[in-house]
């Protein structure tokens, strides 16, 4: 049995242009596995295709192509054709949204949000056990029983995004994805929240696909992270391993933006400066995605797209000039 629960090969997530011919190629290829009991963090910029990924392998978005492959089982293959019935996967693959004030129903109090995928799945044998559960991941997530017939509108952000884990949490799941679930949350409400996917995931033996573009808050949980850009992924490996030897030019550039606490370290280090923005991914650069705003990058770059390959055990990074690097 592999000891990955996840694994993710050449996945595509393109969307149609209105009125045009063209794409959007949100996801163009990505290569991943997360391994059970892990935490495998996801970073870049805005608008990377981070978002797109994590809900393409839990198919609420449907793939354009690829493979995912859970716990074994082939999930979604486009090249075989295989389309598997996601509802006995629902129980065990959830997600956390990333706006707390968006993904809660404000017509439902919070006791009926919880419930729901109790219902959907046929997870209590009575009336009584339903409320008792619900109280019961209520109280996990730090909230308390008069919380159950309140709404959405009545609690902070905070809390809001303790409801929202709550629910997933509802089914007994193995794997969640954490779609950037600290971003629209205060900083010090930040910390709560991440510590709480800690212990949780400790005391529930979970799996997380963390998603951010705060590579500190994603160095702090996540035991691998992987570094996407414009739809493909750059470098994979250890947070230690990624944070104080990585590779890439752009992962380089992320790492040098992180702020220091120390103002004597912090006036010593060197910000990294990229030029010019973000390609269209409508329209993206010829071989490698990076290339435009890479001060490294010549006719090869523009030729062919690197190789995303293991360059030393356990990482791996899509580069032509790792030699002009290290």
């Amino acid at each position: 049995m592999s000891e990955n629960l996840l694994e993710v090969t050449d996945l595509k997530q393109h969307f149609p242009v209105a009125g045009s011919k063209k794409v959007v190629r949100a996801v163009d290829g990505v290569s991943l596995f997360i391994k059970k009991g892990e935490t495998f963090g996801l970073v870049g910029e805005s608008g990377c295709g981070k978002t797109t990924t994590g809900r393409s392998i839990m198919r609420l978005v449907e793939p354009t192509s690829g493979k995912i492959v859970y716990d074994g089982n082939v999930i979604y293959d486009s090249e075989n054709k295989v389309y598997a019935d996601m509802l006995p996967y629902r129980r065990k693959m959830q997600i956390v949204f990333q706006d707390p004030y968006a993904s809660l129903d404000p017509r439902m109090t919070v006791g009926d949000i919880v419930g729901e995928a109790l219902d959907i799945h046929k997870l209590y044998e009575s009336k009584q056990d339903r409320h008792d559960k619900i109280i019961g991941l209520l109280e996990k997530v730090g909230l308390n029983s008069e919380h159950a017939n309140r709404y959405p509108h009545e609690f902070s952000g905070g809390q809001r995004q303790r409801v929202g884990i709550a629910r997933a949490l509802a089914v007994n799941p193995e794997f969640i994805v954490c779609d950037e679930p600290v971003s629209a949350l205060d900083v010090s409400i930040q910390a709560q929240v991440v510590n709480m996917f800690e212990d949780l995931q400790d005391e529930l033996g979970l799996t997380y696909l963390f998603i951010a573009h705060d590579l500190s808050v994603v160095n702090h949980i996540s035991d691998r992270i992987g570094v996407m850009y414009l739809g493909h992924l750059v470098e994979m490996a250890d947070s230690d391993e990624l944070i104080f030897h990585s590779m890439h030019p752009y992962t380089r550039s992320l790492i040098s933006a992180i702020p220091i606490a120390d103002p004597k370290v912090a006036r010593e280090s060197k910000r990294i400066i990229l030029s010019g923005d973000v390609p269209s991914p409508v329209d993206p650069p010829s071989g490698c995605p990076f290339r435009t705003r890479c001060p490294y990058a010549d006719e090869l770059c523009a030729s062919k797209a690197p190789e995303f390959k293991e360059e030393t055990p356990g990482h791996y990074v899509a580069c032509h000039h790792l030699d002009k690097l290290n």
